[in-house]
Parts: C-alpha cells; sequence; structure tokens
C-alpha cells in the first residue's frame, strides 16, 4: 500500500528558503498526480501546488505563484517542494498526497480529491 512521507521542514527566516520532500513508500509514485497542501494553526487546510504524473503539468496557488517551484524524480519516488522568499504567512504543516479526484481537477487542489496523506513536515517562517 502507498504511503508518502514528508520531510524537509524547519525554522527559518523570513526571505529564506526550504525544499520539502514527499518519498513513496510500498509502491511507485510514477502512475500519481501529488499534490501539497499546508495547515495553519486554526486554518483550514489548504491547497499549495500540484504536479502531474510526468511532471509535465505544475500548479500554484495564488500565494505562493512565482515563489514555490514543485518538481518530482520517479526514478526516486519523490516530489519536491522548493520554496523561497518565505514569509510568516507560509507558516503551517505542509502535507502531500495522492491526486484521486476526477480528470481535470488538479488544478483546483480541493482536499477532497486527494487521499494517502503523509503525516506532515511543520515549516515555521518567523525572525
Amino acid at each position: 500500500q502507498l504511503q508518502l512521507v514528508e520531510s524537509g521542514g524547519d525554522l527559518v527566516q523570513p526571505g529564506g528558503s526550504l525544499r520539502l520532500s514527499c518519498a513513496a513508500s510500498g509502491a511507485s509514485l510514477d502512475h500519481y498526480a501529488i499534490g501539497w497542501f499546508r495547515q495553519a494553526p486554526g486554518r483550514e487546510r489548504d491547497g499549495v501546488s500540484g504536479i502531474s504524473s510526468n511532471g509535465l503539468y505544475k500548479y500554484y496557488s495564488a500565494p505562493v505563484k512565482g515563489r514555490f517551484a514543485i518538481s518530482r524524480d520517479n526514478d526516486k519516488d519523490v516530489v519536491y517542494l522548493q520554496m523561497n522568499s518565505l514569509n510568516p504567512e507560509d507558516t503551517g504543516v505542509y502535507y502531500c498526497a495522492v491526486f484521486v479526484g476526477a480528470t481535470g481537477r488538479l488544478p483546483f487542489l480541493i482536499v477532497d480529491d486527494f487521499d494517502s496523506w503523509g503525516q506532515g513536515t511543520q515549516v515555521t517562517v518567523s525572525s
């Protein structure tokens, strides 16, 4: 059974960068589109970015567009989220998950369209 594990979260100063990893075990990621989400304390889980199974199509939410970059290495069964120019509003627990929604819905990054959630990795942006 496919399991996802996130890593790379840390405490970073405003303006800094982090790279998160989403590693798969139990099955290959080759055939799965993957999404990254984040959840700040007291707030709902929001979509951040998504990537198609072949890596050709990438989607970003408005708050992170131009600052974050999603990529994948299917040989290593890992999806990355490079986060640059971080600000305190980026603070939260970051999760990755497998897209199981209907074709065409990946760009909308809707929580209910995703499954096999990892345990999350904490990102804190603070001076």
